[in-house]
This record gives structure tokens, sequence and C-alpha cells, in this order.
């Protein structure tokens, strides 16, 4: 018994708390057959993309923190948070730090974020303020943070210019996650560091976007199973889903693929 506790101490968990692309779903607009299915029962409900990590050795981090960061908060129950991690500047992904510096303002405890440095840099320009209540700290490639070693590397956005993908190690040779919720035509180098993985959480918008490449920003879910049966992750998970997702239909995906759900953990 005592062993299963202490194992459990060292579990990791990601939960999903945002799996919806840019504009979420329901879109305000639309009355589509998924639209209409979120705002009755839910299911296909989605805030803008965003985990939560547990871990004894990092406490509570994000990654992202979108204009629904409040909502997420209070449907985790959490009243503050250890760390959060940047993927890109886009708002979708850093439209809640208003929220998150209002609180550490109030609280009188400096939050502390850590992104790229031309990450940091884009932020600070639109909200210079925000350096006031957090600290941000550019994270060079490759960074310790509590039991894992964290690498960034940058990655194609399509029109959308780039973001950044996270890849999570234990230095001791134990699981390897990767976070990449905005990517489109990765080049080999891009792609190397998604090898060997236990855990591959990818941003898919559409199941086939029937739209010109070039005005193309995500993969979609036909592109990720290409990329699941060349990368060969033990596990693939997939977020940042529009409104052409549908969580209650049978895509006859692959038994280690799965829809991101919000809520949903992942345990490592």
């Amino acid at each position: 018994m005592l062993r299963k506790v202490l194992g459990e101490l060292k579990m990791t968990t990601i939960t999903f708390r945002g799996t919806g692309d840019s504009m979420g779903v329901p879109r305000v607009y639309c009355d589509c057959a998924v639209c209409e299915e979120a705002r009755a029962t839910g299911r296909n409900r989605r805030l803008r993309s965003l985990v939560q990590i547990d871990d004894p050795s990092l406490g509570t981090v994000l990654i992202d923190c979108g204009p629904d960061w409040r909502r997420q908060m209070e449907a985790a129950g959490l009243r503050r948070v250890d760390v959060i991690l940047l993927t890109h500047a886009h708002f979708d992904h850093i439209g809640g730090l208003a929220e998150w510096a209002d609180a550490c303002r109030w609280t009188k405890e400096r939050g502390l974020a850590y992104a790229p440095a031309e990450v940091i840099e884009e932020v600070l320009a639109r909200f210079p303020w925000l350096g006031r209540h957090i600290d941000f700290r550019p994270l060079s490639r490759e960074e310790t943070l509590g039991r894992w070693t964290v690498a960034a590397w940058k990655v194609n956005h399509g029109k959308n210019g780039y973001s950044y993908a996270y890849r999570f190690d234990r230095p001791n040779g134990g699981p390897a996650w990767v976070y990449c919720p905005d990517a489109i035509g990765l080049t080999e180098e891009m792609l190397r560091p998604m090898r060997g993985l236990d855990l591959l959480v990818l941003g898919t918008s559409f199941y086939h976007e029937p739209y010109p490449y070039e005005t193309r920003s995500v993969y979609d879910v036909t592109e990720a199973l290409e990329l699941a049966a060349e990368l060969r992750p033990r596990r693939m998970v997939l977020t940042h889903q529009s409104h052409d997702i549908d969580l209650r239909r049978d895509y006859g995906l692959p038994a280690h693929v799965a829809f991101a759900e919000t809520g949903m953990t992942v345990t490592l």
C-alpha cells in the first residue's frame, strides 16, 4: 500500500482545461449541429486551448493563458498557479494574462511565466504593465523545472507566423511528452523532438480542412494521423478543435489516438 501511495505522489497529471481553437465552441454566430449541441448539452463546448500540469516537483503549471483563463481557473477550483508557460503571443494564448496579473496584484504574490525571449518581447510590447506583477523569464533551449527538463523550439504556424512547442523529459530516462497546439507543415528538424514520446499533444482544428494550404495555420486530423504513423508516439491527444469536430461522431481513430475533452486527465 505504501509503495502504491509513493508511486501516486510521484505521478504527473495533465488536465485539459481548454480544447478549442482561437474562436472556441460554440461560435456566437453559428447554428451548426456542433455549436447547437455545445449550447444544449455541452460535450462539444470548448474554451481556448490550455492545459494544467500538476507535479509534486513543480506545483501547478499552466501552458498558455488565454481569454478563458478565469473560467478555467474557476472550473478547476484553483486560486493560484505556480508557473505559466507561453507558446506564442496570439490573443487566444495570452488574453488572460491581465486577469492573472490582477490576481497577483491582489494577493501580493508575483506571478512567474516562462517563454522564449521573442514571445516575451511581443507580450510586453502590447502589455508593458504586466511586468509590475509577473516575472517573465526567457526560456533557453533547455531548462530544468522541477524534475523535468523542458525544451522549447520554434515551429511553423502557417499563415499566422510562428509558435513554440514544448518537450518535457525526465533526466533519468522516464516518460517524455510534447505539447504543440499551433503548428502545420513542420520540417524534419522541427519534428525531431517529437520522436520517442510517451505522449504527443497536437493541435488539429478540422478533421479535413478544405481550404488552400497557404490560408491555413494548424494541422487537420488526417494530417495528424499521418504524423502519428511516422512519429509513433505511444499516445496522441488532439486539441485546438474547431466546430468542425463533433465528439459524438466515431472518426475511426486508432486506439492510441483520442480527441481531448474538457476536464480529461492524462497521467504520466
